[in-house]
């Protein structure tokens, strides 16, 4: 275990000062009534570290929503290429939940596998992650279920818990002992007996609110790999889709905040002086995703809804040692305008009532 530091809570502008005086610092910042965004601090930020979930995930960091690629000057026949690429400078993303934290290696899988998406992987070279254990879950949270730890979150470089007194600060990676040594004097040395006492209470309280959570026995039994490896025809072809896909409206909302979705577009942009490329979101649940030339390899709602849930539940963990594409934040669940998420299915598929 390495060396626990500390802050008093009421000097926190003064970590992110000097944290911001070195590298860019992101946090969640209040955007509206009870909602948060992942945003560049500021003296004027209004920082809302109680925030569990922010409205986007922490994602947008390294798989921006909107981001340029290249541009094209033409003149006449004449074609020139223009590296554009939005900059990626050093930064430092505080405040992550264990369940975002964790969606960053489902990304990494994707995007840092041949061909390696060097956008992404500049953002990930140059971000380091500042993890903040949750002590207040609310009813939508299960990531329990895909065995994610929300008090001791794992999967970045600085593993922090907020009392109401304190700021608890641990390094788990080279970048986090990197960070670490830039803020002497900002951080002070914890009390290996009182402190380590004051943050396994609050492992222990988020770890008893979460045990009495509604979704704290959600279970995966029925997309357990070995099963699925051996009846996805099954799952594919399953009734129940017929009944779950109805009452979804196709509106995207849930890709949109979901840590895991990795789906985008590119598109071309006349600035009337020139041509852009850029790569933006999209969602499996419109009905022009992949279109090609011939049409669209999923015409009905059924085919888009079943390839969302078949990709986070059957295809990725098939693919990928047994896990699953679902971090349980529970955005999905707080957001879709008519209450049907992946929960539902995972209980319709287990045989328990929705």
């Amino acid at each position: 275990m390495s060396k626990m530091y500390k802050i008093s809570k009421e000097r926190l502008d003064e970590l992110y000062a000097a944290v911001s005086a070195v590298k860019s610092l992101y946090l969640p910042v209040r955007s509206g009534e009870n909602q948060s965004e992942f945003k560049k601090w500021s003296d004027q930020s209004d920082v809302c570290l109680d925030s569990l979930n922010t409205v986007k995930s922490a994602k947008e960091l390294f798989f921006p929503q909107s981001e340029n690629l290249i541009s094209f000057k033409v003149s006449g026949k004449d074609i020139e290429l223009v590296e554009d690429r939005d900059p990626s400078e050093p930064f430092v993303l505080f405040g992550v939940r264990a369940c975002d934290a964790k969606s960053f290696s489902i990304l990494d899988s994707v995007f840092l596998s041949d061909p390696v998406d060097t956008f992404y992987k500049s953002r990930r070279e140059n971000g380091t992650v500042v993890t903040l254990a949750c002590r207040a879950p609310e009813e939508t949270c299960f990531c329990g279920t895909f065995g994610i730890d929300a008090s001791d979150p794992a999967g970045g470089d600085v593993k922090t818990w907020l009392t109401d007194t304190e700021l608890y600060w641990e390094a788990v990676s080279e970048k986090g002992e990197e960070l670490t040594k830039l803020l002497t004097g900002i951080l002070s040395e914890a009390d290996a007996d009182a402190d380590t006492k004051a943050v396994d209470d609050l492992k222990k309280n988020t770890k008893e609110i979460l045990a009495r959570l509604p979704l704290a026995d959600l279970k995966l039994d029925y997309f357990s790999g070995d099963r699925l490896n051996e009846k996805l025809n099954d799952v594919f072809y399953a009734p129940q889709w017929q009944e779950l896909y109805k009452s979804c409206l196709g509106c995207g909302t849930c890709t949109f905040v979901c840590p895991t979705c990795q789906c985008y577009d590119i598109r071309d942009f006349d600035t009337g002086h020139g041509i852009k490329r850029f790569r933006c979101w999209d969602s499996c649940m419109y009905s022009d995703f992949t279109k090609m030339a011939h049409g669209n390899p999923r015409t009905s709602q059924l085919e888009r809804f079943r390839q969302r849930f078949m990709h986070k539940l059957v295809y990725y963990p098939a693919n990928n040692g047994g896990e699953y594409s679902c971090v349980g934040c529970g955005r999905c669940l707080a957001k879709c305008p008519v209450s049907m998420n992946i929960v539902k299915v995972i209980k319709a598929f287990g045989g328990e009532k929705a």
